[in-house]
């Protein structure tokens, strides 16, 4: 089994830092909200997505699949009674020239083998769909 430490401390009232091997990230813990930095929503939507780019970076050798980029956008719902992530959406979008059935065989490696993807799938409602990119 692998194991994953990060450590968090709380900065000040507007905001807290966490961090892991040799990188760091500002948490918005500030409960009016700041723009510089991901509060813990966006993070949660933010780990989904670098676990599907990283499952791509994983599967594209295996399958040799040939693209040039990839984008997610996400789209994450939250209940308030009790709180939690109620729904969340996301998008693949590949920039590649491989066929229709190929793109898809990717999508079904993604869904498949995302830690991440999986523990939230497991969760709560996720739904998504991969797309070729049709314009630069």
């Amino acid at each position: 089994m692998m194991e994953y430490h990060v450590h968090a401390r709380r900065v000040d009232d507007h905001g807290s830092l966490a961090t892991t091997k040799q990188a760091e990230i500002t948490l918005d813990t500030d409960t009016k909200g700041r723009e510089d930095a991901f509060n813990p929503a966006e993070l949660f939507l933010a780990a989904i997505a670098a676990c599907m780019i990283k499952g791509i970076e994983r599967t594209i050798p295996i399958l040799k699949f040939k693209l040039r980029g990839v984008e997610v956008r996400l789209h994450g719902v939250r209940q308030d009674s009790p709180p939690r992530m109620a729904a969340v959406d996301y998008e693949l979008i590949v920039d590649t020239d491989e066929n229709d059935r190929r793109l898809e065989l990717l999508h079904t490696n993604v869904r498949k083998f995302g830690t991440i993807s999986n523990t939230v799938a497991a969760a709560t409602e996720m739904t998504g769909r991969i797309v070729r990119r049709t314009s630069p």
